[in-house]
């Protein structure tokens, strides 16, 4: 899927959380949050789309996701938060080039041709790694180590980066070919943007085949990369990106713009972004994997990253100047995205209520993140009982109802949309706020399940109050509005 990707380290962050980001840009997936309890976790998995079966451990630990609605497809968890306060968001589909999947081609399903064959197993792949993987993990790096073992023995059918966090760190795994694969832990005054290109663009091997402090990668990397010549830099300094990446046209269109206007909103006065001297381009290839923002940046930031569509550039779509350049490039924030979530991990906060998921659903430059306690055994009716119809009463088919009306009226119906943004967002925070101290002083934790039903409500009546807005602008503009004064 098309996704893009935003980390924040620890202390790059304005409340010293760390947090993972991903849009999942699917084809109009309806999805929903829901926790999933141990009991019900599978002990032997097996994917829909790749048919590889896996057996699980017996110890899973409970854990939120984003699954599909659909079911014919898989699960597709996307995102979500375990017991132990671990995050893990997955997948953003990456690029890579022939050399890399020549020399570890991907691992995909063979069907049988005929009665006296037998299908033969794919990988695994976005459909299953969040249910493969977050159920089992205690920390960030335990994350990496599990995924990259199942990466290894059973591969994978597509070249993915995925992202996981605790309380001190966040790592950034990115698969190479069928079998092998790089991670690296990410510095913590850093913020990682991440469109759907092969994004690293340094690594420590000493460090990865030495004391491990920040580099993970598969046992043979170095053998796999000098037996098939795929080191491209011609400077002596391994850069990942010139080896395992792309560098297409369809890049320039597709993926570097997205780059490109994250690092002007978190670097405006480090780097040149805009004009003749501009360091950086919509169309460069070396735009920096990582960068120290120029100032800390909270959820709010992470939400207008994810949410861009190229405002104040001559880019934008929905620009009432003609500039001969809107729309040229993809927008992060699109129409088909199913779900957003920011996975934010509060080391300063009590363990019980550590872990905030930040959920968005349909297109973001029209819709709003909701916070939502993950330690509790479950969540309220309005973010998990969505049908595939469309329907008011649950967040998914409110937020895609509002995107949808507001975008054929964008000029006039903006205002609504960034008032029902910034209401979410701060009655959203204030109650989080305020029961984060009602449970810090009580010791009753079991107030989160109270506390994501006060979401909730809350959520509910501003999006209704803003669907009716954006409804009674589009009726108004519709294109068979007369009046007998027209005559």
């Amino acid at each position: 899927m098309s996704c893009t990707i935003v980390l924040v380290g620890k202390h790059a962050s304005n409340d010293r959380s760390t947090m993972i980001a991903r849009t999942d840009d699917g084809s109009f997936d309806v999805k929903k949050l829901v926790v999933v309890d141990p009991k019900k976790q599978p002990r032997k998995y097996k994917s829909v789309i790749s048919h590889v079966e896996i057996e699980l451990p017996d110890n899973p630990m409970r854990y939120t996701a984003c699954p599909s609605v659909d079911k014919a497809h898989g699960i597709w968890a996307a995102t979500g938060i375990n017991a132990a306060n671990v995050g893990m968001t997955a997948t953003e589909t990456i690029t890579s080039n022939p050399r890399v999947l020549a020399a570890d081609p991907l691992v995909e399903y063979k069907a049988a041709k005929s009665r006296r064959e037998k299908d033969v197993p794919g990988g695994i792949g976005e459909e299953d790694i969040v249910v493969l993987v977050l159920p089992y993990i205690h920390s960030a790096r335990e994350g990496v180590e599990r995924l990259g073992a199942l990466l290894e023995q059973y591969g994978t059918y597509e070249s993915n980066g995925i992202a996981f966090n605790d309380a001190d760190e966040v790592w950034w795994l990115e698969t190479i070919g069928g079998h092998h694969w790089m991670a690296r832990r990410i510095p913590e005054d850093r913020v990682v943007i991440n469109p759907n290109q092969f994004g690293m663009d340094a690594f420590d091997l000493e460090d990865a085949f030495g004391a491990r402090e920040a580099h993970l990668c598969s046992a043979d990397l170095k053998e796999f990369i000098r037996d098939n010549h795929l080191d491209l830099n011609a400077d002596g300094v391994f850069n990942p990106r010139n080896v395992f990446g792309s560098r297409t046209d369809m890049d320039h269109i597709y993926n570097t713009p997205r780059a490109w206007f994250m690092g002007r909103y978190l670097t405006p006065k480090s780097h040149r972004w805009d004009g003749p001297d501009a360091e950086f381009t919509p169309e460069s290839d070396d735009i920096p994997w990582s960068m120290k923002p120029d100032r800390l940046v909270a959820v709010e930031d992470v939400k207008y990253l994810l949410s861009s569509h190229y405002q104040g550039t001559p880019f934008n779509p929905y620009s009432n100047q003609d500039t001969g350049k809107r729309g040229m490039y993809r927008s992060i924030g699109i129409n088909r995205t199913g779900v957003t979530s920011v996975c934010q991990i509060r080391g300063d906060a009590p363990e019980a209520i550590r872990g905030l998921e930040w959920v968005c659903f349909g297109p973001t430059t029209f819709n709003a993140l909701l916070p939502v306690y993950t330690n509790v055994a479950d969540v309220p009716g309005y973010l998990k009982n969505v049908t595939l119809d469309t329907s008011t009463e649950n967040f998914y088919w409110g937020s895609r109802l509002i995107a949808a009306l507001a975008d054929h009226n964008y000029a006039t119906s903006i205002q609504h949309v960034e008032r029902y943004q910034n209401a979410m967002a701060s009655k959203g925070r204030r109650l989080v706020w305020e029961y984060d101290k009602r449970m810090a002083e009580t010791g009753d934790f079991a107030l989160a399940k109270e506390a994501n039903e006060a979401i909730c409500a809350m959520a509910k009546e501003q999006t209704i109050s803003t669907l009716n807005k954006v409804l009674l602008d589009a009726s108004q503009h519709m294109k068979n509005g007369y009046n007998r004064a027209d005559n």
